[in-house]
């Protein structure tokens, strides 16, 4: 917490950026658009949220590319409705994607949406946590070529020569099969088994 703008500056110019900021707009020294640019200069994942007890500076909030402007008094459920988006917002551009070509074209998933993939005859079954499938075009490459970059992260595993599992939404691991949220059991192969069951 700061009550003064020019220690936040010091500490942004010293340690770096924070995830979230919560900026009121009128300060001693500098207005909460003059922090919002200054952060803004020179990162642009940061999320910024403004309480204010004036309507004024909305526009300038949107220009700072703001994610909310509560006026005061800020109520409980608005304040945390702005944080639960903030973290989203968070999530969303820290988040990998991988792109898969479909019928349709080119499709971008990010990694935490993706539950599953199956491989069946030379295409990719993607199931996502909503529930949606996304099919690939015939693939050229192997599954594991396909899969190499995915695989790369520490979320996915692949637990059969046809399944490849998010790690995240694991329900449970049973001897030879892994259950996953969906309530989807998928077979885990004999070889991989002390793999799987070590990560």
């Amino acid at each position: 917490k700061y009550s003064d703008a020019s220690r936040l500056y010091g500490k942004i110019n010293k340690s770096g950026f924070a995830d979230i900021y919560i900026l009121d707009m009128l300060m001693d020294m500098k207005s909460g658009i003059e922090i919002g640019n200054h952060i803004r200069s020179m990162d642009d994942k940061s999320v910024i949220i403004y309480i204010t007890s004036s309507e004024y500076f909305a526009l300038d909030a949107y220009n700072v590319r703001a994610i909310r402007y509560l006026l005061k008094p800020v109520y409980e459920g608005q304040f945390f409705e702005a944080m639960d988006y903030a973290l989203s917002y968070i999530s969303m551009k820290n988040d990998a994607f991988y792109l898969v070509k479909t019928k349709d074209g080119l499709v971008s998933l990010p990694y935490s949406q993706i539950e599953y993939i199956e491989s069946s005859s030379r295409m990719l079954y993607i199931y996502l946590t909503d529930g949606k499938l996304v099919q690939s075009i015939f693939l050229r490459k192997s599954f594991d070529e396909e899969m190499k970059e995915l695989l790369a992260n520490d979320s996915f595993i692949q637990i059969h020569k046809s399944f490849i599992v998010n790690l995240r939404y694991v329900r449970k691991m049973e001897r030879s099969d892994m259950v996953m949220e969906s309530l989807k059991s998928l077979p885990i192969s004999k070889k991989r088994i002390a793999e799987v069951k070590k990560e």
